[in-house]
Parts: C-alpha cells; structure tokens; sequence
C-alpha cells in the first residue's frame, strides 16, 4: 500500500512541462524542470541550496542530510542561514547573497523560517516569494497509509497565486484608526498561475480544476482572476472546470474532500485552503510544498511552523521537509532516489512502531530519522 502512494504521491516524469515565452502568447511562462536530466547514476553532484531555518528547522534539515546521505542522493547542499541584522538590499533578515545562491543552483530547499509579528521589517517568507518570483505553490494532500484521520483516502491538490493579492503587503494609514490594505490581481500573474494548474491537472491525470473565489463580493479582482481561469480553461476541453465560492468550498471540504481534485485560487485564499486540506490527512506536519518560479526555479519547503517550544529537544517530526525534498528530487528528474526515499518514509509511519509525539507516538527525531534509514 505504501509503495502505491508513494508511485501517485508526488510529480511524476509525466508532470515535467516546459512553456516558452512567445510573441503570439506574452503571457506563456517558463515553468516546471529546470532540464538538467539527471539520472540516478550519475556520479556528477547537483549543487542545491539549504536554508535550515529557524527553531527545529536545522533539527529536521539534518534528518533530510542524514537519509539523502543514506540514498546516495547526488546533492551537494549550499547552506545558508537567517541573518542577525534586516539586509537593506532585502528588506528582511533573508540575505542577497542567500537569494543570488537559489538563482544561480535553480534548486532549493528551506526549513521554517519565523517572522516576528509587527517588527517593522519583511517576512522571511514574503521575500523568499517575491525576490525570486516563486509564484505557484503546491500542496499535494493524500491519505498516508496506516495513519488514521477522520477522512480516508483523501486526494487532492492545491495551487495557490504566490505572489500577489492581500499578501502584496501594500498598506498605508488613511487617517487616525483607519488603514487600507490593497488586493492586488492582475491579468498575468492570474493567467500564469492557472496555465500551471491546467497543465498539472492534464500532464498527472487529473480530470477537474475548480477556480476558488469570492468574486459575488470581490467583482473587480476575483473577477479578473475568473475571468483568466476561464481563458485557460477553454484550452483544456477534457478537463472538467468548476468556479466554488472559497466559503463554500470550505465547508465542502470538510463535508467531502473528494468533491475535488485539483484546486486554483489567489493568494489568501490558497493560505486558508491549503491548510485546510492540511487538517484532512493529519496536518502540516505530514504535508508536502513545492514552490515554482520562472526560470525553472523550485524552492521546495516545510510550510509548518518553527515550533521554537521544542527546539533542540530532539523531538521534531522532519516528514513535511522530507517529503517536500522528494518533491525537489522529482524536480530534478532523480525518480529512482526520490522513490526509495518516499517508501521509506511512508513505511515507517504506515508501521507504526517509530512516531513522533505528534503523530501519536513517542519516538525522538533522531529514532524516526534512524527507522527511515533503515526502510531503504
């Protein structure tokens, strides 16, 4: 069972797609493999940077050195960290020279990064976004075998706008005890997000793609981003096209996840939802993200928290940047290694017998990360 889920959990040789820009379509954007085409035997290192992150993050990113040294993955990590000081050029404690590594190696991978709370400065993650125009995230959620939700065989996807909306970060005090925020969408950011999404629907099988809104209220901006879902959606005749009002897509997700397949939607709303999904098959802890950018950029990333209570005690669950690491693999065509990986994990958690406290059980990291190695 574990090996069935781990062969549908993730991008597959089939999902790799490449859009070049035209001048009949402008809007067209370079997306998914960076085309390096490695093969598992290869003896050439592939230079891929690390941000371990804040709180249990280095805990974690070590479990994912540990088992990738396991496999004999061909990776040779570029480890960056937090700055201490907000660099000027970023406007955030995400450093420049953090940003040109993930351009120049195309590859990445980042642990949680915590931004405090109204300190005047950039969120970590925001930059990240931004600065290297990330602007697709997906979220695969599927059941795991052997770990009971409330749900069983959940299968879905979410594909969230990354790089506008609510979270432009576009603010400004109109007068005393009044401030406005501005919801930025535009034409091609929406448009490129939704060609991501048909084609994801298309290249891994996927019948549905339902646009998620709230353009009843939101006329003019949620209904430009419709009105470019529905542009796509005219290329794709054999996959069925939805539009759900987020509210009530809410509730029909927890009703009944399998109403839907794969999910597009701005910003805020991909937030929300994504994490909703999230809570359907045990929560972020368990969930993989990638995120895509032009120029056949991936940040691959554990979309949890820092979780700085546990810090350094040895007790971090490390699956969500596990697996979001399988989904880097997959990224850079090394199936085989990206396979071995996903088993193993998937094995150890369907078994029971190695489980950290928030899987219900009480293993340390360290046990968890062992039994991995031990399943490959």
């Amino acid at each position: 069972m574990a090996s069935q889920i781990a062969r549908r959990f993730l991008p597959t040789r089939s999902a790799k797609a490449i859009f070049t820009t035209t001048a009949s379509n402008p809007n067209t954007s370079l997306f998914s493999s960076i085309g390096r085409n490695y093969s598992s035997g290869s003896s050439d290192l592939i230079r891929a940077t690390l941000f371990p992150g804040d709180g249990i993050g280095p805990e974690i990113a070590s479990s994912v050195k540990q088992i990738f040294n396991a496999a004999e993955v061909p990776i040779e990590w570029e480890e960056h960290y937090v700055g201490t000081e907000v660099d000027p050029r970023t406007q955030s404690f995400v450093t420049w020279e953090s940003l040109e590594s993930v351009r120049r190696n195309k590859v990445g991978l980042k642990g949680p990064m915590a931004t405090p709370i109204g300190k005047g400065h950039r969120s970590l993650n925001l930059t990240l976004r931004k600065e290297l125009n990330l602007y697709a995230n997906v979220r695969p959620c599927y059941s795991l075998p052997g770990y009971k939700t409330r749900y069983d065989d959940v299968n879905l996807i979410t594909i969230r706008e990354n790089t506008e909306g609510e979270y432009s970060g576009l603010e400004h005090q109109v007068v005393r005890g009044v401030v406005e925020s501005l919801k930025i969408i535009t034409r091609q950011a929406s448009l490129r997000v939704a060609e991501y999404a048909f084609h994801y629907a298309k290249a891994h099988g996927r019948e549905r793609v339902s646009a998620i809104h709230k353009a009843n209220i939101m006329q003019k901006t949620d209904g430009l981003f419709l009105k470019c879902c529905r542009e796509v959606a005219e290329k794709y005749p054999e996959i069925k096209y939805e539009e759900v009002v987020i509210d009530n897509c809410c509730m029909m997700l927890v009703k009944n996840p399998s109403l839907f397949d794969v999910l597009v939607m701005p910003n805020l709303y991909g937030d929300i939802i994504s994490d909703l999904c999230a809570g359907l098959i045990g929560g972020l802890g368990l969930t993989p993200s990638l995120n895509i950018g032009e120029g056949g950029i991936a940040l691959a990333e554990a979309v949890h928290g820092s979780a700085p209570d546990i810090a350094g005690k040895n007790l971090a669950n490390p699956t969500a940047l596990l697996l979001s690491a399988v989904s880097m693999l997959r990224h850079l065509d090394l199936h085989d290694k990206a396979d071995r990986i996903q088993d193993a994990v998937l094995k150890t958690i369907a078994e029971g017998k190695y489980r950290t406290a928030d899987l219900g059980g009480s293993s340390k990291t360290s046990d968890f990360t062992k039994a991995i190695i031990d399943h490959l």
